[in-house]
C-alpha cells in the first residue's frame, strides 16, 4: 500500500499524463475534486493535495469556486519529467544503501576472521615450551606432491606439524593425506635443534 505522500503524488502524475494524452486539453475545466476522488477511489483531500501540487508547477489554476482548470501542457511534460528524474536518483540512493549495508557486513564476516586469526596465532604463541614457526617447501624440494604420512617428519625431525599455510589458506591440523605443494609453509612447534633439523629435512626432502 502506499503512502499518503505518494499516493496523492502518483494521481497528480496521472492526471498531468491524461493531459499530455489529451484527454484533458488546455483551457479545459477538470471534474471537481469529489468526483475525481471518486474516480481515483481516495479522499477529497487526497485529490487536494494533488491538485495542490500541480498548481504549483503551473499544470492547472484552481479558481474561487475550486474549479479546476489545465493551465499549460507543456508545464504537465515538465512536471513528469521531474519526477521521473526525482525516481532515478531515489533508485540510486537506493542502491548506494544497499551497497554500503553489503560493505559492512563483509566489513563485519572480515573483522571476524582476523580476530580468529590472530586468536589462534596467540594460542600458538602460548605453546611452552616451543612456540611455532614456519619452514618454506621450496620448490626443489622432494616434499612436493608428497603427503604428511608419506614424510614421517616427526619421525626425521622431532617437529609437530600444526597447520600447513598455502596462501590466504590455512590447513590446520594436516590430517596424514594432506599433500605438499612449493611454495607452501610448514607451520610447526619444536626447539631451535628441531627446526634446524627440519629446514635441512625439508629442502633436501628425504
Amino acid at each position: 500500500m502506499k503512502s499518503g505522500t505518494s499516493l496523492y503524488r502518483s494521481i497528480a502524475l496521472d492526471i498531468a499524463q491524461r493531459i499530455i494524452n489529451g484527454e484533458f486539453p488546455e483551457r479545459t475545466k477538470i471534474s471537481g475534486r469529489t468526483v475525481l476522488a471518486g474516480n481515483y477511489n481516495v479522499s477529497p483531500e487526497t485529490i487536494r493535495k494533488a491538485i495542490a501540487l500541480l498548481k504549483v508547477k503551473n499544470v492547472v489554476s484552481v479558481s474561487q469556486g475550486k474549479e479546476v482548470t489545465v493551465t499549460s501542457t507543456e508545464d504537465a511534460y515538465r512536471f513528469i519529467e521531474h519526477y521521473k528524474s526525482s525516481q532515478s536518483v531515489y533508485s540510486l540512493q537506493q542502491d548506494v544503501e544497499t551497497l554500503l549495508r553489503q560493505k559492512q557486513e563483509i566489513d563485519a564476516k572480515l573483522e571476524a576472521l582476523l580476530i580468529d586469526i590472530i586468536n589462534y596465532s596467540d594460542r600458538l604463541r602460548n605453546l611452552t615450551p616451543y612456540n611455532p614457526v614456519e619452514v618454506e617447501v621450496p620448490e626443489t624440494s622432494a616434499l612436493a606432491g608428497r603427503t604428511v604420512g608419506d614424510i614421517r617428519l616427526w619421525q626425521h625431525t622431532g617437529a609437530t606439524i600444526v597447520a600447513l599455510r598455502r596462501g590466504t589458506e590455512i590447513i590446520i591440523s594436516p590430517g596424514p593425506n594432506a599433500k605438499f605443494e612449493p611454495h607452501d609453509r610448514i607451520v610447526l612447534v619444536g626447539d631451535s635443534e628441531v627446526l634446524k633439523r627440519t629446514i635441512e629435512f625439508v629442502v633436501r626432502g628425504e
